[in-house]
């Protein structure tokens, strides 16, 4: 009997001892990639990182593959204060803060070097401050860069004269469509997930992504050609909720923010390291993977800048860059 009472005394112990050291807030993470791709890398590093330097006070749980829904869904989700975030690009955001679009237009920036220095300048501060008066949203960190967009076909591209009535895949953002228009075919809105059996099924003739993604999905064994555009250098953002974010005491905040640059940093180093690998490896299994010269590209994609009213952002981006 002693033994029951000593052994029940210890279980009740160990619960007030986790209950004790249970987090404080909680930060759901989602992201429509897989878990083999470089940018959760990132996403781990993020999560070890919040947990260990808020002292166990913020617990991070990542969900890969959409499994807290669409992006557009868990954006929703964070609007009404829920302790969640979404890897997104700024055309997600572009609804509610206009200026984020120009982050998806083609050819802003040349690689991630110079597409860092923007979204880590003041001009970027002066757009998150926008977003959270406009629609609630926070940004954590906005330099999770996952490699340049290129073109998958089933035919050979080298002038937007030959992507003349293909059906591409493309999200629904605005630059985004305008993009692929710009680049000479007819754009199809579709989720990420449903692209493999698209192609396959011929509702689409083509679609456009980044080689980590296009590995992840597969796409190699559906498509032919993979031309080197490089039209949208992508860059995405963590975004939570400025509700959630606020109820955090300000060295938390400190913390959330410190460790999402520098995951956002590592995935995207990942990224740039794993190119060339993937590339390879879509070689192996049958892709022509074709460099071009991308100058008739550039040129038919600079109207997307007029079309979206980009123009005068495009000139405040230059100026961060110095060009």
């Amino acid at each position: 009997m002693k033994k029951i009472k000593l052994l029940s005394l210890t279980a009740a112990c160990v619960l007030l001892a986790a209950a004790a050291h249970a987090a404080d807030f909680n930060l759901n993470v989602s992201s429509s990639l897989t878990v083999d791709d470089p940018m959760f890398k990132g996403l781990q590093q993020f999560k070890d990182g919040v947990e260990k330097n808020s002292g166990g006070k913020i617990s991070v749980r990542l969900f890969p593959s959409s499994q807290l829904g669409s992006d557009e869904d868990v954006l929703e989700q964070a609007r009404s204060g829920a302790g969640v975030a979404v890897l997104v690009d700024g055309g997600r955001l572009a609804p509610f803060v206009k200026e984020f679009g120009v982050l998806g237009a083609p050819y802003l920036t040349h690689g991630y070097t110079e597409m860092r220095k923007v979204v880590t300048s003041p001009l970027m501060d002066d757009w998150n401050n926008k977003l959270r008066a406009a629609s609630g949203h926070q940004i954590l960190s906005f330099n999770w860069y996952q490699g340049d967009r290129q073109l998958l076909t089933m035919k050979p591209v080298k002038t937007p004269a030959d992507l003349a009535g293909v059906r591409m895949r493309t999200p629904g953002a605005p630059v985004w469509l305008e993009t692929v228009r710009g680049l000479g075919a007819t754009p199809t809105p579709m989720p990420w997930a449903e692209v493999y059996s698209a192609l396959q099924m011929k509702a689409i003739d083509a679609a456009e992504a980044q080689a980590p993604a296009t590995y992840g999905q597969r796409l190699f064994e559906v498509v032919k050609y993979i031309t080197k555009t490089g039209h949208i250098s992508l860059i995405t953002g963590l975004v939570g909720s400025k509700i959630w974010f606020d109820k955090l005491p300000a060295n938390l905040q400190k913390v959330v923010h410190d460790e999402a640059l520098k995951a956002g940093d590592t995935a995207s180093k990942a990224t740039i390291d794993s190119i060339g690998n993937y590339e390879k490896l879509m070689r192996e299994k049958g892709v022509q993977i074709v460099d071009i010269d991308t100058k008739p590209f550039v040129a038919s994609t600079s109207v997307v800048y007029e079309k979206l009213g980009y123009t005068d952002l495009r000139k405040q981006v230059n100026a961060v860059l110095a060009k």
